[in-house]
């Protein structure tokens, strides 16, 4: 590379830094005052960046600014970066997998997933159940994977999320599954709902869900147009992509 394209490289890399501290600051400060707001402590609620779509370089800017946690969707991608960012030896990073999956992605995805947010049925349990312990048997990964069932709060099975009524059936499944570690819920509100009954219904099926379940005690929702609302109910780990990342690069597929 010479002098000139070095200089364009790095311009670049500062650039974007820049923005992306600047979104975080904002976003830190965004959550923090719905917690205060909510008179939650401050650290009662994490930020998961999602990179989906964004180069592994943006990972690497961001752990620079301490983050350690980031939220993919598609395994494809997300091996892709897991695999870059090793060979950059980046320390203490726990990637998430929060796209809905499929049964024949789920041994890839427990390999280098620390969590999956979108479990919402026995097959997949049973698929990630078996990707885990065959990842944890050749030494791949050291513990077992942790899992958010996802739950429908419109109770329609195309757009996913597994329905209210069978939530302990498959809550049951997974406690039980060696491999899994059952963590909590996830939900995403439906289209045209109202951010406010549909996160109150989450956090009445996560107080359900601890009564038998005590450890699962994550709760994901929230993102970047309903956060505030969602750290008022409850939630745990906000998923932010465009309030961090911006809009989303223009790709071709």
């Amino acid at each position: 590379m010479n002098a000139e394209a070095k200089a364009a490289v790095d311009g670049a890399l500062t650039t974007r830094t820049a923005e992306l501290s600047a979104n975080l600051a904002g976003l830190l400060a965004r959550i923090d005052s719905a917690c205060r707001a909510a008179g939650r402590a401050p650290d009662s609620v994490r930020l998961l960046p999602v990179t989906k779509f964004f180069p592994a370089a943006d990972v690497a800017i961001l752990h620079r600014l301490g983050r350690r946690e980031f939220g993919e969707s598609r395994e494809q991608e997300a091996a892709a970066k897991v695999a870059a960012l090793r060979e950059e030896d980046l320390s203490g990073i726990s990637w998430h997998m929060i796209g809905r999956l499929q049964r024949n992605k789920a041994r890839a995805v427990a390999r280098w997933a620390h969590t999956v947010h979108s479990v919402d049925s026995e097959r997949l349990a049973t698929a990630l159940g078996a990707g885990a312990r065959a990842a944890l048997e050749a030494g791949e990964r050291t513990e077992p994977l942790r899992v958010l069932l996802q739950v429908s709060l419109d109770d329609d099975p195309t757009r996913g999320g597994v329905a209210a009524a069978d939530l302990p059936g498959l809550a049951e499944r997974i406690a039980n599954a060696p491999g899994l570690r059952l963590s909590g819920l996830m939900a995403i509100p439906p289209l045209g709902a109202e951010s406010d009954a549909a996160f109150a219904r989450l956090a009445m099926l996560h107080t359900l869900l601890l009564a038998d379940h005590p450890e699962a005690t994550e709760l994901s929702a929230g993102m970047s147009g309903d956060l505030e609302c969602a750290i008022e109910h409850g939630s745990t780990v906000v998923r932010v992509g465009t309030a961090l990342m911006g809009m989303r690069p223009i790709t071709s597929g």
